[in-house]
């Protein structure tokens, strides 16, 4: 239960932000998010599945109001609060702007920190190696080949600022991209970057831990959040049982978690590199002075031979059948899912002797520590091997994920997996193999929503069609368990502050030459002058053919997105919109995602078509394959949920803030005309709308 004492806290921290504000207002909307969070966290809901989802629009205050509702609560329950985001840009206005003003305003005391994953830091004693030009046998040893002049000089730079402590030792926040030729051979590496070890015990990425285990709060992208989870949690972050998980942007979720667990892995090139491994074990074998490097040394060898022969037997089985996979295209998917008796022997084989390297692998690999740490060799010349066979334990473990993932037999209560094939035509034909899970939801489940404290899930979009049924099926969380769902809308007036047209049109898009023309002619009324426009597209191809008939007309200069970064396109567009000149940006799906342009910066908002996917990927395609076999309408069941989302999305650039004002234009008449298109409208904000007949 949430406890009187625990309630006065959140009380007066929210008085305190009130009182050290100029013109603050207490919002209903958060103050009741704060509330429902604090008592989902308490379990005054459920006991045991202490979950909330919440949909709250633009302006209601999201990330005060889930750190005001779980901060106190946790602190006082001796949890960690793991705040998980999907984007680089929510992470740092989190560190950077949220979490320093809560802290300074509310009179709540809380660590916090941000945490990257190993790879984003450098490691101390490999720097030091690397610019150690008097030892050509420690440089050689890290970088098989002498660095020129020019590394060498960042390599030193980098080490000055490092011991000095004018760096922290983290890639990101070294002021210009350090390539990665150079970074590869200085991060921080699972595999010999090891805290126990004298020599890397003040290393960046140990210090950044120190500093984890004493933050209250802890701020990560679902990627890293996944990562734990598939370690079985705890490895990397906190125990699940011992955090609250706030899962932002949490629409992301469950299209992450499906990338997280998919596999790939060429034929040919998987060729290529085992036979390397045998040299590895037969380098370590030399160096260690203890027998016992010889047994594990000789049955790799003899696995990573039969992996070899197995995998030659695929590549075989490939070239003889490249008519029936490869006539009409260079990817072929197996229907639902069903691969080729002989191809799921093979696959059976290569798992079970990947599995078997692997543990002889790592023995080679926990003797040589166990010699290093004994004093019986020396570091430097140990480095490069832990370095070489942690890579190849990395590339066994992801080759027996694949093929395990085609040799398992697929459970009749869920989905297939996907698993598709793929010539690639690099510098050499290979054979791509992928297979990824089309449902998620049981990993979430299985791994988080059952053993975390607590959770908390939020987006501006997570509803669908005005449910939340669609992401509750996508992300394994369930209707009647004891989770809370919660839509909360914008504090903004919407009605007087924004108009939705939609304009007569002759064509619909499924016309697509003639749509695209009557566009080109239909534009040019709808721009404004001396404002600032943003016209979306579906399609590449169209966004390119309407700017180029655009711009032969002398009064339209139009930024396109692809032609400049993103950065580039946004700094330009503000100065023609501070100079009160007419900018237009031209822009893709993703630009209707996390682009904030505010005020002045955007007030003429056109989507020229409904942001339908076409199932092109192997994964979409075999989803939508599996809901026609169970008897359901993919599009009705995937694809309109799914444009409902991006709509709103897409709709959500317009207004920012509160006093925002300006005009939304949907040139796709599919909204008026199909039977969807009234539950398309129906699920946005409720702008004052003109619909013309």
């Amino acid at each position: 239960m949430l406890g009187d004492k625990t309630k006065e806290i959140i009380r007066k921290a929210y008085k305190n932000i009130g009182d050290k504000l100029e013109n603050f207002t207490p919002r209903k909307q958060q103050a009741y998010l704060i509330a429902e969070i604090a008592k989902t966290i308490a379990g005054e809901y459920s006991k045991d599945r202490k979950h909330i989802v919440i949909e709250a629009g633009t302006g209601t205050g999201k990330s005060l109001a889930y750190c005001l509702g779980a901060i106190p609560l946790a602190i006082s329950r001796q949890k960690k609060v793991v705040i998980s985001t999907a984007t680089v840009a929510l992470q740092e206005q989190l560190v950077l702007k949220d979490l320093p003003f809560l802290l300074e305003t509310s009179g709540l005391a809380f660590e916090y920190c941000l945490v990257k994953g190993r790879q984003r830091y450098v490691c101390k004693h490999r720097l030091a190696l690397a610019c150690n030009t008097d030892s050509d046998t420690a440089q050689v040893a890290m970088f098989t080949e002498k660095p020129k002049v020019s590394d060498i000089k960042l390599l030193k730079r980098l080490n000055e600022k490092l011991s000095s402590g004018k760096w922290q030792g983290d890639r990101d926040s070294w002021p210009t991209p350090i390539p990665n030729h150079i970074w590869k051979h200085i991060q921080s590496d699972k595999h010999s970057c090891l805290r126990h070890l004298s020599e890397h015990t003040h290393c960046p990425f140990h210090k950044a831990r120190e500093l984890m285990d004493v933050a209250d709060v802890l701020v990560v992208n679902h990627s890293l959040l996944l990562a734990d989870l598939e370690l079985g949690g705890g490895k990397i972050l906190s125990e699940p049982e011992d955090s609250i998980y706030i899962i932002d942007e949490a629409h992301h979720l469950p299209d992450i978690t499906r990338d997280h667990s998919s596999a790939m892995a060429t034929v040919k090139g998987a060729i290529e590199w085992l036979a390397k491994v045998a040299v590895t074990s037969d380098k370590i074998g030399k160096l260690c002075k203890s027998q016992r490097a010889i047994s594990p040394a000789l049955k790799l060898a003899d696995f990573t031979q039969e992996l070899i022969a197995d995998l030659q037997k695929v590549n075989s089985f490939l070239d003889a059948n490249q008519q029936v996979y490869f006539a009409k295209e260079k990817q072929y998917r197996f229907e639902n899912g069903i691969i080729p008796q002989n191809l799921k022997n093979l696959a059976e084989d290569i798992s079970s002797t990947a599995k078997k390297a692997l543990s002889e692998i790592n023995k080679l690999y926990n003797l040589l520590m166990e010699e290093v740490k004994d004093g019986e060799v020396q570091m430097y010349l140990a480095e490069p091997l832990l370095a070489e066979s942690g890579f190849e334990i990395q590339r066994l473990e992801n080759l027996e994920k694949i093929w395990y993932m085609y040799a398992k037999t697929d459970s009749e209560k869920g989905a297939p997996l996907a698993r598709w094939l793929e010539k690639t035509s690099s510098k050499k034909d290979d054979y791509l193999i992928s297979a990824s899970p089309i449902e998620v939801g049981f990993f979430l489940e299985d791994n988080l929503w059952s053993k975390c404290e607590a959770a908390v899930l939020c987006s501006a979009t997570i509803c669908a069609l005005n449910s939340f049924d669609h992401f509750r099926k996508q992300s394994g969380l369930g209707n009647n368990d004891g989770t809370q769902y919660k839509k909360l809308d914008s504090p903004f007036n919407y009605q007087e502050n924004a108009v939705l047209s939609i304009p007569k049109m002759q064509y619909e898009p499924n016309v697509s030459d003639e749509f695209t023309e009557e566009i080109i002619k239909k534009l040019p009324t709808l721009l404004r002058e001396k404002q600032a426009n943003l016209v979306l597209f579906s399609s590449y191809w169209q966004m390119e053919k309407v700017a180029e008939a655009l711009r032969k007309k002398p009064k339209f200069k139009v930024q396109v997105q692809g032609e400049n970064s993103r950065q580039e396109i946004i700094k330009t567009h503000k100065e023609l919109c501070d100079e009160g000149k007419t900018s237009i940006i031209f822009g893709s799906q993703s630009f209707s995602e996390g682009l904030d342009l505010p005020g002045k910066y955007l007030t003429n908002l056109i989507i020229t078509k409904l942001p339908f996917s076409v199932p092109t990927s192997p994964v979409d395609q075999a989803q939508a394959e599996y809901v026609k076999l169970k008897g359901g309408n993919p599009f009705m069941l995937l694809s309109v949920p799914d444009a409902s989302k991006k709509l709103i999305q897409s709709c959500g650039r317009l207004l920012r803030n509160e006093k925002d004002t300006g005009m939304i234009t949907i040139l796709d008449r599919r909204l008026v005309s199909k039977r969807y298109g009234k539950d398309l409208l129906d699920s946005l904000p409720p702008f004052n709308r003109n619909i013309e007949y």
